[in-house]
């Protein structure tokens, strides 16, 4: 954290006032700038908070630029770093329940998971998970995307058997799921995966949106293309700064960052809806991609290794307990409403 003197206004200059102080916050993000949706919200989230703000400057880097990514949360505790902006799910070898916080297997789209975050007690628990493991963090939600596809695949998957043996760079619980069908996982960041691919150290992966993935060139070594997203409904993003850098910047400063973060929402959620269903047309005719509908047989068989995972992860951790519990019942509500209000299509 850096301080920067503003010029002071001349009719307070001439009285001898102190000038003000503006904070610069350098902030770390999980996703390169040059990617669509996942990589811009870090960046429109700077935009915004900056253009409404005398008193915080964000200062955006990209992935590795300030630290590696899966060391951003130990970062930005210690204040080795200001700020991250990541998914939860990355700290998931640190902390079991961290992926309930970025993205659940079966589990709500966004209007029901972003309702359970701001409106009931997800944020509360979100932030109770880092204070109860020691991590001097303040976690503030800041974004959230639409479904992403389930997998890119060399060939054609009509069963279970077919995913044994296979090596796929997954993310988050998704990842544990695979790992009861037979499949060896890896998590790997965005710009790893192809290359992983083109030499054989991996042979399928899933990683975001089909806009997103298109950036990536998956198309370029693997056809099949697999929906829906059951690993990943949808996914919140989180933005974590230290809370010394936290607590000193004031009231101020901290209700105009959880604005930009509340507008974020809205813009992710809005641009992965409205530029997604080009890139999957593209995708057919342009680049040769096969878009597949995963068989009943095939979501019945996911479905039951995720109620397998929840059960092993909740046995003997109290706090995951708590959390998946609360969802529930959260999730229980919720369906009195989603079930009657909605058409179905």
């Amino acid at each position: 954290m850096k301080k920067k003197l503003l010029s002071a206004v001349a009719g307070l200059a001439l009285m001898g006032s102190a000038v003000s102080a503006q904070t610069t916050i350098e902030m770390t993000s999980a996703f390169g700038k040059n990617l669509p949706i996942l990589g811009t919200a870090a960046v429109d989230f700077t935009e915004m908070v900056n253009a409404i703000s005398s008193d915080v400057e964000f200062e955006h880097f990209d992935p590795g630029k300030l630290v590696p990514t899966l060391e951003a949360l130990d970062a930005v505790s210690t204040g080795s770093v200001d700020a991250s902006f990541a998914v939860a799910g990355y700290w998931q070898g640190k902390l079991s329940t961290a992926s309930i916080f970025s993205a659940v297997p079966f589990g709500p789209e966004a209007g029901e998971f972003l309702g359970w975050i701001l409106y009931d007690d997800g944020a509360k628990l979100w932030q109770r998970m880092y204070d109860d493991n020691g991590y001097n963090v303040k976690a503030l939600p800041c974004g959230v995307i639409a479904p992403e596809t389930s997998g890119w695949f060399k060939n054609e998957i009509n069963s279970v058997d077919d995913l044994k043996g296979l090596n796929m760079r997954f993310f988050g619980l998704g990842a544990k799921v695979m790992q009861k069908l037979g499949v060896s996982t890896s998590l790997l960041a965005g710009g790893d995966i192809f290359p992983a691919l083109e030499r054989g150290a991996i042979d399928a992966t899933e990683f975001s949106m089909p806009r997103i993935d298109a950036r990536l060139g998956f198309h370029k070594l693997v056809k099949y293309n697999y929906f829906p997203g059951w690993h990943q409904p949808s996914t919140l993003f989180e933005l974590l700064i230290n809370k010394d850098v936290w607590d000193d910047i004031g009231e101020t400063a901290q209700s105009q960052i959880e604005v930009a973060c509340l507008a974020n929402f809205s813009k992710l959620l809005a641009e992965g809806e409205a530029t997604n269903f080009d890139a999957m047309v593209t995708a057919q005719a342009e680049n040769g991609v096969i878009l597949k509908q995963w068989s009943p047989e095939m979501m019945a068989a996911f479905k039951g290794s995720w109620d397998e995972v929840v059960a092993e992860m909740a046995d003997g951790d109290p706090f995951f307990q708590e959390v998946w519990a609360d969802l529930q019942e959260y999730r229980a509500g919720y369906n009195v409403w989603s079930t009657n209000i909605y058409m179905k299509r």
